[in-house]
């Protein structure tokens, strides 16, 4: 509580210790007006003051800027000549430091009104996030685990790009995808497609029946009343797998999505899919195959999912950021430190701004694998 409060305090006094710039002016254009020469006037300069004042204060400091400038106006009218104090000259002055001091304040009004609704915008959006699409636990059975997401809108922290896994006796199945859209839609079909996956992935036998279950649920979404007509128009791109604990290969569907790519020793491999499905969401307009494909993926090596947010963000002269390229030499094996890697490389890629949001998942499998129980555990020791 008490860093708390300091932190709220050391803001405030930079802000009076800045105060001190404007008041300084004043002063010295004070002076200097009273003791110049009579044809000489620099009151008009005054203003300078209270218009620096918004740019490190709020509008308290600044009406009481704007005021000690028209008293300083009215100081120097009084000491240079008291009555050249009622001419219109001076009276202009002086009306023009109030209006000037008066508008500043507004504006300084409105903009922490607009300040203080765009916090509270990115707090909703914040726990929005949280709710609906919450960080992946660091440890999954023996799979090290790292995601992240970076929304193209500062103020609109979630959209359409989503990533949630779950454990089951034998493995740890993972989906990520990619909702066509934006908007509240695309955050609802997302939020559907992550509670589908969370209540099946337990039960279905097989990876290619959970899919198609997945694959019903979105279209049992699209037929509800009032989405009807959007049949055929909102998918989800999706790669769903079945990542075994101990040795063995990968099992993938895809329906749509970017390929994975597994990282050993340095070197990018895509794993394309041999069946691909499509998206989810088009199944009544195609009968889809969802026949699981596999792929090594072996102790040492990282694996990496990913949105279509990553491979088509563009840099300033509209090339797209070849994922494999890039990441070629990498030899990161902790899931975080290689996302906090990719984060930085991405952002300088397309120079701090992303066009659409993007979305990766890192799992590592750790050299030596030890046993775990299917929540992810440690078993316990027997005695000695």
């Amino acid at each position: 509580m008490v860093q708390r409060l300091e932190g709220l305090r050391r803001p405030m006094r930079a802000g009076w210790a800045l105060a001190a710039i404007p008041i300084g002016w004043m002063v010295a254009v004070t002076v200097i007006d009273v003791l110049a020469p009579p044809d000489i006037h620099l009151g008009p300069l005054l203003v300078a003051a209270p218009a620096l004042t918004p740019s490190f204060s709020g509008p308290r400091t600044v009406g009481l800027v704007a005021a000690l400038a028209v008293i300083a106006q009215t100081t120097i009218g009084v000491l240079r000549d008291p009555a050249d104090l009622l001419s219109a000259n001076h009276e202009a002055q002086i009306i023009a430091l109030v209006l000037v001091g008066t508008s500043l304040v507004i504006f300084c009004v409105l903009r922490e009104r607009r300040a203080k609704e765009l916090t509270q915008v990115r707090y909703v959006s914040e726990a929005a996030q949280r709710v609906v699409l919450p960080p992946l636990p660091r440890r999954l059975g023996p799979l090290h685990v790292a995601s992240l997401y970076i929304a193209a809108e500062a103020e609109a922290q979630i959209g359409g790009d989503l990533y949630a896994a779950a454990r089951t006796t034998s493995g740890t199945r993972l989906i990520v995808g990619d909702v066509r859209g934006k908007g509240m839609t695309a955050v609802n079909d997302a939020a559907l497609l992550l509670g589908a996956f969370r209540t099946a992935a337990h039960r279905q036998a097989s990876l290619s029946e959970l899919v198609t279950y997945l694959e019903r649920s979105v279209c049992w979404d699209l037929t509800e009343p009032g989405e009807t007509d959007h049949v055929g128009e909102t998918f989800i791109t999706a790669t769903i797998l079945d990542i075994p604990d101990h040795h063995g290969r990968v099992q993938m569907v895809s329906c749509g999505h970017p390929p994975p790519v597994v990282l050993r020793q340095g070197r990018p491999t895509t794993m394309d899919a041999l069946h691909p499905a499509p998206p989810l969401g088009l199944g009544e307009l195609a009968p889809p195959d969802h026949s699981a494909d596999s792929f090594p993926f072996e102790p040492g090596d990282l694996l990496l999912l990913y949105t279509d947010g990553v491979t088509e963000a563009r840099d300033s002269s509209g090339a797209f950021y070849p994922l494999a390229e890039r990441i070629t030499g990498w030899r990161e094996s902790d899931p975080d430190a290689f996302l906090r890697r990719f984060r930085r490389d991405l952002l300088h890629h397309v120079d701090g701004h992303l066009n659409d949001d993007a979305a990766m998942v890192a799992i590592g499998r750790p050299a030596t694998l030890r046993g775990f129980s299917a929540d992810g555990a440690l078993p316990p020791r027997g005695r000695r």
